[in-house]
Order: structure tokens, then sequence, then C-alpha cells
């Protein structure tokens, strides 16, 4: 019987969709389909919504759930792992959730969970840029900043697998107010909700903008400064300092880790050279040692949105539990 579970269920829990795949052992999706989140009415409808998913998607796949192996779960939030417990979640507004058990009861298939951002990062190291190497660091730079960390091919996740908040690691002290209570996080100059604030900043303070061009600041978003940036001096200001902040962190996670790569993902990572060149260039310069130590090469995270789905199934899959 054993023999015949050849395929994983990927679950990427978001705030506002449930995105899902099956996925083969050789990290093949095959089909993936996503339904509304509708966190707003409570973790037993959210897991009611995971379970029709996993119905949908098994009736797609003409597969039987005896055909899969379990399911594995990004969750957004700090979770207990070991437990299948989302003990908060500030986007879900959660706190003590048991939703491994939950849909473990409600779809009959052993559940495994982890921080979407450790998942995500999971995924990377089993099948995107950082599947050649032992040790790799993804860092996603969307509303927030999340982070996942791989040492030796495995997931560090720290006590009760409430660690690797490297978004919440503290760049200027007494700076930025963050979300998480604290001020001058990596997360308040890195994210895109960050590159979006000072961008908008830019505009108000400068009126002579070219960057007024897009027609009003309800139009900013993560890719206005970098549009602008080789014809608005302001808008190159911002560029410059949103680089230099990110690679700020980065160089603290390096002397940190050390990792034979950094991977980032995230819509502003769209810019690709834009971004990476003059980012790598100052990292290079500012971690321990310099030209003197190994180096720490940034990479452009190659999954994208399906970095969730397999990591999740990666989660469940033997050789990574």
């Amino acid at each position: 019987m054993s023999e015949q579970k050849k395929y994983y269920i990927g679950i990427d829990l978001g705030g506002t969709f449930i995105k899902g795949g099956i996925v083969s052992e050789n990290g093949e999706i095959v089909v993936e389909d996503k339904v509304p989140t509708e966190s707003d009415k409570g973790g037993e409808k959210v897991m009611d919504n995971v379970a029709a998913l996993i119905g949908k998607l098994l009736l797609e796949s003409s597969l039987k759930k005896e055909e899969t192996v379990g399911i594995g779960m990004g969750v957004p939030g700090m979770i207990d792992s070991k437990n299948g417990i989302v003990v908060f979640s500030n986007n879900l507004r959660w706190h003590h959730l048991h939703i491994s058990e939950g849909v473990e009861k409600r779809t009959g298939l052993k559940v495994r969970i982890a921080n979407d951002a450790n998942v995500a990062a999971l995924g990377e190291a089993v099948y995107g840029a950082g599947r050649d190497v032992d040790d790799s660091i993804l860092l996603t730079l969307g509303t927030g900043v999340g982070g996942g960390i791989i040492v030796g091919n495995k997931l560090v996740e720290g006590n009760k697998s409430a660690g690797a908040e490297l978004g919440h690691m503290v760049i200027a002290h007494g700076g930025e107010q963050c979300t998480c209570g604290r001020k001058g996080c990596l997360e308040a100059y890195a994210s895109a909700t960050a590159l979006i604030r000072d961008t908008k900043r830019a505009m108000e303070a400068h009126k002579d903008s070219k960057m007024w061009e897009i027609g009003s600041l309800d139009a900013v978003t993560g890719k206005t400064a970098f549009d602008y940036k080789d014809t608005d001096v302001y808008a190159k200001e911002v560029v410059d300092n949103y680089i230099e902040m990110l690679a700020c962190g980065i160089a603290n996670i390096a002397n940190i880790f050390r990792p034979h790569t950094v991977m980032l993902g995230g819509g502003v990572c769209a810019q690709g050279d834009n971004l990476i060149k003059p980012l790598q260039k100052i990292v290079d310069k500012e971690i321990f040692a310099g030209e003197l130590g190994p180096k720490c090469p940034i990479a452009v995270a190659k999954l994208g949105n399906k970095a969730g789905i397999l990591g999740a199934a990666a989660l469940i899959m033997d050789k990574n539990q």
C-alpha cells in the first residue's frame, strides 16, 4: 500500500486565498486550485475551506485520498509545528488554533504545518534556487518581510518553531515603527509596504518629482520609484535608501549564518539586476572579512507563487521530516 502513496498535498494558507496543489515525488504540481480563506468567519470556517479545497484537488486530479501521503501546510504567524498549533497569527487574528488536528479530522489525512515563510524557504531549497546547496536563506519582500532558514538541508525553526523572524531584526534603533510593536525592524524598511510608504513621502515632499506623472499617491506601487530612478533624483534617493537598508539586513544575516546563498522573493524582485547588482555590491563590502571570507551570493527565488505549495508538500515528504 505504501508504494502507491506517491503524491503529497501542499496548502498555502493566505489572508485572502487558500492555495493548494497535489505534488508528485519529483516536484511536479499535478493540479492546483484555490478557495477564499474567509478568516473573518473564524478558524473553524477556514478549516472547512481547507478540507473543501483538498476535496476539489482530489476530484480534479482523479486521485483517491489513499494515494496521497498527507497534507503539508504553510500558515502565517507563530507556529508550533511539532504540535500542529497556530500559536499566534496577526494576519488571521488567531491564537492557539489546533489547525492540524482540525484538518486531520475533516480529511482523514495526516497534517504537518509550519510558518509560511519557512515553508517557502523549504520549497526553494528542495526545488528552486537553493536546490544545489546545503545552506540557504530566503527573504520574502512583500507586505512584510518573512524569513526562512535552511542549514544542512534542514529547516531551522527555533524553540517551538518561533524563530527565523528575520524581518523583525532591528537595523535602525528607534527607527520606523514596525507592525510587531518594535521600531527599526528590517520589515519597516525593506518590505514592499515600506517602499511604497517612502515613495509617497518623497512625492509629498517634492511636488516637482516626475513620479507625479502616475497621477496620484493612490497609484503608487512597489515599482514606482524603480520606474523613475533613472530620470528623477527623488525616486533614485528612495531606491538607493531601500537597497542600502535591505543590504544592511542581508549582511547581518550573512554574518550570523554565512549561507551558500540568500534568496529573495516577492514582487520587488521583478526588478532583477536593478535590485540584485547594487545589493550584492554593498553586501560584499559589509560582510565580515569582506573579500577574505566566503562570498554570500544573492539570487532571486525561482519558484514564485509556487514556493508555498511545493514547500508545503515537501514538509510531508519522508526525507524532510
